[in-house]
């Protein structure tokens, strides 16, 4: 596998999401990735450390540049609790006591645990976009109106590539007016 690829792809993606969703800094984009996926296994069988620091090293300078928070879904064994760095805690977030590794939590959040600042773990968070590398089933971790964004790309190595941002809820009816969107 070409992991200098697999960084390509991730940059790409990252950069043409960040520009269709036109996050503000601040803002969190939530990070699903099945490293298996990538390396054309079957999700949660065949964690790679090497792929996950490849996606990483694509994503982490796009969404810094941009000052958005990277956001890390860890895997079903940890509930796909979510890593990120304590700057990011919305207010009156909860921490848990976890830390995420490979067989338990994923590659890409242990990645993403051994290179953020201060990391912190929280049972779910609401993203204002998000990135589903490989099938790993973000939408619990973004905001309620999530839009799907098309990419030029729709994969990453092997994985599938999904992605979308969010938008407040309209409310109303046939009167009401909506500000543009954000």
């Amino acid at each position: 596998m070409d992991f200098q690829e697999i960084t390509r792809q991730a940059r790409q993606a990252a950069a043409e999401l960040l520009a269709a969703a036109r996050l503000a800094p601040g803002s969190i984009l939530v990070v699903g990735c099945s490293s298996s996926e990538i390396l054309g296994r079957r999700i949660g069988h065949g964690s790679s450390m090497e792929a996950a620091a490849a996606v990483f090293a694509g994503l982490q300078p796009v969404a810094a540049e941009a000052g958005v928070y990277l956001a890390a879904q860890c895997c079903e064994h940890l509930n796909r609790a979510i890593v990120l760095e304590a700057a990011a805690l919305p207010p009156g977030a909860e921490p848990v006591s976890v830390i995420p590794q490979p067989k338990a939590g994923g590659s890409f959040a242990t990645t993403c645990w051994q290179h953020f600042e201060r990391p912190v773990a929280l049972e779910g968070i609401r993203a204002h976009a998000g990135m589903d590398i490989g099938d790993t089933l973000i939408g619990m971790h973004l905001k309620p109106v999530a839009v799907p964004v098309r990419l030029s790309l729709n994969r990453i190595g092997d994985a599938n590539l999904v992605c979308a941002r969010t938008r407040p809820k309209f409310i109303g009816g046939a009167r009401a007016v909506y500000a543009p969107e954000v």
